[in-house]
């Protein structure tokens, strides 16, 4: 190699992102790539290469997919967990892992039963503040209103601890009339509806519980009393339950960055309990409850990752170097890219940050 084509791949090198392995050709192109990737260390990463990925399915593409990385992929395939994508030091240990990483699933078919004869309704909520979930999880299942029954309507709402135990659990009536009970995947009948709980009802004690006696304008994520809310498509439970709760409160398995499709869209509850905790759901009847368990478990499973503590581990922190105004062109282009990484912050809340309040 002569002294120019040194130089050009020594330049190379220089230009490469230390976080997706992205080349550039400038160091500006690089710079302007750092401003928007927003790369950190709560990116999943891959535990062989160490390449950051934006979502767990970016890394699972990057290991087994149609075009992976081989290196990645052969030592992933001896030693890799196929449910949280941890390598493990031996494929011995990757069995005993993988036997404990994956879940069982819920008795589904009995809990429906047992619900049809009301046997786990639980419409009051009797928590002792000794005992009161900090983290609970939501979950609706609509029959149909309008005259075509397309219109979505909360006919029973599910919420569990992370204990899966069941906290509150009942039919809910509707306000308007039901045109279709969509029997077929909610098991719900309309005997089931008339003397259930009216919305309004339901809708107060489900506020009361999870304000958990602060003010709505008072909720803040860390240090407060109000409780930390987990579910799939939560603002069209919310929705339907008329329900108003602070973003900052919600952790949404449909709206969570790292659980996301590649193309930025939401992956379906049924799909990510079956990737990510290893068994299937949403067979026949669908049980609000099976629901709340499989949010709950992918919610625990992502808080409790072991990521690199930051003071302050958001882009939008003030007083983080990495807000748009620090990247000063001139001082950043001074940098290597590990040190660009280094000052560099995520755009979402990660939700190991959760452990720590």
């Amino acid at each position: 190699m002569d002294y120019r084509s040194s130089m050009e791949s020594s330049e190379t090198l220089r230009n490469k992102c230390a976080a997706c392995y992205r080349q550039f050709n400038k160091m500006e192109h690089l710079v302007e790539h750092m401003k928007i990737s927003y790369h950190s260390g709560h990116e999943p990463t891959c535990g062989v290469c160490k390449k950051h990925c934006r979502s767990f399915e970016s890394l699972r593409e990057h290991l087994i997919g149609p075009l992976p990385k081989q290196e990645c992929k052969n030592i992933f395939s001896l030693r890799g967990c196929r449910f949280c994508m941890t390598i493990l030091e031996s494929p011995n240990a990757r069995r005993i892992h993988q036997e404990r990483c994956q879940f069982s699933s819920v008795n589904s078919g009995l809990t429906t039963r047992m619900a049809a004869l009301g046997l786990r309704d639980k419409a009051m909520i009797d928590y002792t503040s000794s005992r009161s979930p900090r983290v609970v999880a939501l979950s609706c299942k609509m029959v149909g209103g309008g005259s075509d029954g397309s219109l979505d309507l909360c006919a029973r709402v599910c919420i569990t601890d992370e204990s899966d135990n069941v906290v509150f659990h009942t039919y809910v009536k509707p306000s308007m009339a039901v045109a279709s009970y969509r029997y077929e995947t909610t098991g719900i009948r309309p005997e089931n509806l008339r003397d259930a709980m009216p919305l309004k009802q339901v809708q107060r004690k489900i506020q009361e519980f999870l304000c958990n006696g602060e003010p709505m304008w008072k909720i803040r994520p860390r240090g407060g009393k109000a409780r930390i809310l987990v579910g799939h498509g939560l603002d069209h439970d919310l929705d339907c339950l008329q329900l108003e709760y602070p973003s900052s409160m919600i952790r949404d398995t449909a709206k969570y960055p790292p659980l996301m499709k590649t193309s930025k869209l939401s992956n379906s509850l049924k799909y990510l309990t079956q990737a990510y905790l290893g068994y299937d759901v949403h067979f026949g009847i669908q049980d609000p409850y099976e629901d709340c368990v499989a949010t709950m478990r992918l919610y625990t499973r992502m808080r409790y990752q072991k990521h690199k503590i930051e003071a302050y581990p958001l882009a939008a922190d003030a007083q983080n170097r990495s807000n748009q105004v620090a990247w000063r062109q001139s001082e950043v282009e001074r940098m290597s890219p590990d040190d660009m990484l280094s000052i560099s912050r995520s755009d979402y809340y990660c939700w190991c940050l959760d452990s720590l309040a």
